[in-house]
């Protein structure tokens, strides 16, 4: 029996201990709570949210703070709070509860289930007092306990229903479908049909990054040439790392813009969205040569190893947007603060910078960079980058924002892809040695048997793994192997998947389920199909395969990513756009492209060449001369010859004739 107080102090979630001293007797989510919810025949309240989240934040303030409401919640029900990036697994669950109500989602999720943890209603953010046009907390907390008492037995009907409805949409089975360029064409045709001209991104507000469809666009560009789909997302980039959604003084990107014009962000920042946006500004670096994103990328590790970094070389997995009680109090600086602290030297800053204030920002102003701006600070990098480090100094003496400091493995598997590619194509081989010290902390999270956590703080570590975890480590060992040529990185890659397959591939052996067959405390099992702002679990699991199977030419291997790929290819048949990321996995397994190259290590032109030409289709094996060529396969097993300099490209089964001239290559790689 569980104690009749809050059970979240000592949890291995900063989001979650931030509600540890509220009055209300919260669980977190595990099987003791759910059997406490069963044996008092209560009703579930489940909150769902994140250490980042303004309106969770507003939530707690207003209710969870309350002795009043507390009583109330305590009174009627089995209070259990999630952190979604702990537990996607369960947000996922029931935010896709709430679209079938045909409630709109977000966060704070609040939903309210049956003993038996069947959703029966919910909503996301409630006021304590009724206001914007939505019921006070305390009025809905009853009208829930009243319906649930005068019409228990039809809830229960419903909620059954609806919990089938859900199981079916995100855990379902579906015969193969064939996988085709023809479908990727037809989604990035209809993606580029939303992009805004004007102010890049998707048209409207408010406005996310969306790496998913961006890499939709960038490969249909690699695939087919079209340059109107690359200069999308070249323009989109461009645009949105000029605006206020990108921090110009320490560098990295918000979650989104409020507005169409990228001008005011929600001022969180999280880890995933700054892993993928390196990532993406390193190919359109490679592609146009324009030095804003080699700057962006190079402030964004910047501010990943000044601020995010943990101790044991990991990844914390965000910031807040509040400081002091206040939304943007750290990022935002008057025309005063700024001489204040650049005195005589201000008048330059502006010839770079403008501050805006909209009417609807109740914070100070917020700064961005007209297209003018942009290109006289990419020219006056130096003297730009002088004046951002004195603001970063004189900012470093406020009160910053939460930190997230727990260490989620897909999260980090991310960054650490982020950093081996870039580090390789810019030559900064302390990112990828910062990369392979955040994968080798994770590598030592594991269990004797080899399974890795999906979260850790401290010494706190939340086992299970998800799919999602394998499949970002699996990616990250091949990006290390690439950047460091140690074959050891192989064999993490080939156990992780061992892992994969052994806890979370389901009994066709077609696919593969989110959460682990031994995750005990699960209402269902759901596939991971759906993007939200990183691909979907199984998107990386197919890149994963894919990619594991081309850099090792397993044949059986490729096999098996066929299936997979055609299997997810079946189940998303009408819902691509909301699956994109199943898409471009898709396309990486009908075009998976693999670049040998044999090289004196001490005068690297070649690798030279293939690193900095960027290609996300693309495996790349680096020999020395005379070096054991048993890991570096071409189509029909042939080995290369290491006697001479050469590079081996080939696409699918086809391969061109060895090239020993870097401008032959370059221009083989750059053939659309």
């Amino acid at each position: 029996m569980l104690p009749h107080e809050n059970l979240l102090r000592d949890e291995g979630s900063p989001y979650l201990r931030q509600h540890g001293d509220n009055p209300v007797h919260w669980r977190p989510w595990s099987p003791a709570a759910l059997a406490e919810a069963v044996r008092l025949d209560r009703p579930i309240l489940l909150s769902v949210g994140y250490a980042a989240c303004h309106w969770c934040h507003v939530m707690a303030h207003e209710s969870f703070e309350n002795a009043e409401v507390a009583e109330v919640m305590n009174r009627l029900f089995v209070n259990i709070k999630v952190d979604r990036e702990e537990r996607p697994d369960i947000d996922q669950i029931y935010m896709a509860a709430l679209a079938s109500m045909g409630e709109q989602g977000g966060w704070p999720l609040t939903m309210f289930l049956t003993p038996g943890a069947k959703p029966f209603w919910g909503g996301t953010y409630f006021p304590r007092e009724a206001r914007y046009g939505r019921p006070g907390f305390i009025q809905v907390l009853n009208a829930v306990d009243s319906a649930w008492r005068g019409k228990r037995a039809s809830i229960l009907q419903s909620a059954s229903e609806l919990a089938q409805h859900v199981g079916k949409r995100l855990g379902g089975s579906s015969p193969r479908s064939e996988i085709s360029t023809e479908t990727a064409r037809t989604l990035a045709s209809g993606i580029y049909d939303m992009i805004d001209g004007d102010l890049g991104g998707l048209r409207g507000a408010p406005k996310f990054p969306n790496a998913p469809f961006m890499q939709t666009l960038w490969l249909s560009w690699l695939r087919s040439g079209n340059e109107q789909h690359r200069d999308a997302v070249t323009e989109s980039m461009a645009l949105m790392l000029a605006g206020g959604i990108y921090d110009h003084v320490g560098g990295g990107l918000a979650r989104y813009s409020t507005d169409a014009q990228w001008l005011v962000p929600h001022f969180e920042k999280m880890l995933y969205d700054n892993a993928q946006l390196i990532r993406q500004a390193n190919w359109a670096y490679a592609a146009t040569g324009n030095e804003l994103f080699r700057i962006r990328i190079e402030d964004t590790i910047d501010w990943l190893l000044r601020e995010m970094r943990l101790a044991d070389g990991t990844f914390a997995s965000s910031l807040d947007a509040d400081s002091e009680g206040d939304e943007g109090l750290f990022y935002t600086w008057t025309a005063q603060h700024i001489t204040d602290v650049l005195s005589d030297d201000s008048s330059i800053f502006f010839k770079h910078f403008t501050i805006t204030k909209p009417d609807a920002w109740e914070g100070a102003p917020i700064i961005h960079q007209s297209a003018v701006q942009r290109a006289r600070a990419v020219e006056d990098r130096a003297l730009v980058s002088s004046l951002t480090t004195r603001l970063l100094t004189a900012r470093e003496e406020r009160i910053r924002p939460g930190r997230d400091d727990k260490a989620l493995t897909d999260w980090n598997g991310l960054v650490i892809v982020a950093l081996a590619e870039t580090g390789r194509s810019l030559g900064r081989s302390d990112w990828v040695a910062a990369a392979a010290t955040a994968f080798a902390a994770i590598l030592a999270s594991a269990t004797l048997e080899g399974r890795l956590p999906h979260s850790s703080l401290g010494e706190k570590r939340l086992y299970p793994a998800l799919s999602s975890d394998y499949a970002a480590m699996i990616n990250a060992a091949i990006s290390l192997f690439e950047a460091t040529r140690d074959a050891q990185y192989l064999v993490h890659g080939a156990h992780f998947l061992k892992m994969l397959e052994d806890w979370h591939a389901d009994a066709d052996k077609t696919g593969h389920y989110l959460t682990a067959s031994d995750s005990a405390d699960v209402p269902m099992r759901i596939r991971g199909d759906i993007d939200e702002a990183i691909p979907s679990a199984t998107s990386q699991i197919i890149e994963a395969v894919v990619r594991l199977a081309n850099i090792t030419g397993d044949i059986e291997l490729q096999q098996r990513a066929w299936t997979i790929a055609e299997h997810a290819a079946g189940r998303i048949q009408s819902q691509q756009y909301g699956q994109a990321g199943i898409v471009n996995a898709c396309v990486l397994a009908l075009e998976p492209s693999k670049l040998i190259i044999v090289e004196d290590p001490e005068q690297p032109m070649l690798v030279s060449v293939a690193n900095r030409n960027p290609d996300p289709r693309r495996v790349n094996i680096f020999l020395a001369l005379g070096e054991d060529t048993a890991r570096a396969k071409l189509p029909g097993d042939i080995l290369p010859d290491t006697k001479k300099a050469g590079a081996y490209l080939c696409t699918g089964l086809i391969c061109l004739p060895v090239i020993s001239d870097p401008a032959k290559l370059e221009e083989a790689l750059r053939r659309r």
